[in-house]
């Protein structure tokens, strides 16, 4: 099964409002463990290693060159 990336999400706006308010008034450190915590449940969620494997590497992709 190949990893959808194309735009998917029924409400992207809506989402990304609860996601920046899961974050609000977490220190940084408290942020960083709610997405391990969120990144977790929804592997947990998909459920299978080929997808996970693809999303890990279309992430590490699209990450900004370090300098």
């Amino acid at each position: 099964m190949a990893l959808i990336t194309a735009p998917h999400l029924s409400a992207p706006d809506d989402f990304y409002e609860a996601l920046i308010d899961a974050h609000r008034e977490l220190s940084p450190e408290q942020s960083h463990a709610l997405n391990a915590r969120l990144v977790l449940l929804l592997a947990n969620h998909i459920g299978t290693l080929e997808a996970l494997k693809q999303a890990l590497a279309a992430a590490r992709d699209s990450a900004p060159a370090s300098h």
